[in-house]
């Protein structure tokens, strides 16, 4: 099947090959095409296309399901609208457990609907941003749904935040064995609120970064801990913006 994301919307011929999907209405429910969830169901609208065609982010999210094993515990930080979410969903099965997190309110509302109609009775969204500390901060929404972000002093609305290693030690969340971490700029926030609990339990992370700061300070910590990393793009791992990180 045609891969929509290696032809560019901006030529006349991915034009002409993305004008019938504006054809279809937005909220309609589609079977996903290709891919890892390959017949799970999605929602039309709820973000961009190449998700119910299955080729977004089509490497990164076969190397996503083949570190899951049935029964394991995956936190999905910073979730979106459930891609990953349901990748980890269908692959850890009725022994396993996703935790989603997701704060901004439009995207919660698609998370929770691809979750329900999909019955991934294994998951549990938790409503809210995960940071260094327990407390309620500003999120900004952002240019697209894809890019809210959490800010010190701005934003549309007010937020819950939540460390993990708070959430572990209360026994509120079983001790992840894989977490996806995408958070617009709050990823080393992440990585210092969970550190107790990656020292523990040394799950594999896969991490997404923005800026040049915050991934230096991430891959420094993330070596402290013993972790072995290796970028996911064809950029070194200076210069990449994800970044596999296993325990070694």
């Amino acid at each position: 099947m045609l891969d929509f994301s290696q032809i560019s919307n901006k030529t006349i011929i991915g034009t002409t090959l993305r004008f019938p999907l504006k054809l279809i209405p937005k909220n309609t429910i589609l079977p996903i095409f290709q891919g890892v969830l390959k017949g799970l169901k999605w929602i039309k609208g709820s973000g961009v296309n190449t998700y119910w065609i299955g080729t977004y982010e089509k490497e990164q999210q076969i190397l996503f399901a083949s570190k899951i094993k049935e029964g394991d515990v995956v936190f999905d930080i910073g979730a979106n609208v459930g891609f990953y979410s349901l990748i980890a969903s269908k692959l850890t099965g009725s022994t396993g457990k996703v935790y989603a997190f997701e704060p901004a309110p439009k995207n919660l509302n698609y998370l929770k609907r691809h979750i329900e109609i999909n019955k991934c009775i294994n998951s549990t969204v938790v409503s809210g941003a995960v940071s260094n500390k327990k407390d309620l901060m500003y999120f900004d929404d952002g240019d697209h749904a894809a890019t809210g972000s959490l800010s010190k002093k701005h934003g549309a609305l007010l937020v819950p935040t939540f460390d993990l290693d708070s959430l572990v030690d209360d026994k509120i969340i079983t001790p992840p064995n894989l977490m996806k971490v995408d958070v617009e700029g709050a990823e080393f926030d992440v990585l210092t609120g969970g550190q107790r609990m990656l020292e523990k339990y040394h799950p594999i992370i896969f991490l997404a970064t923005h800026n040049a700061k915050v991934h230096k300070e991430c891959l420094n910590l993330l070596r402290s801990l013993n972790y072995k990393l290796e970028s996911i793009s064809e950029l070194s791992l200076d210069d990449t913006d994800a970044v596999l990180a296993t325990y070694q």
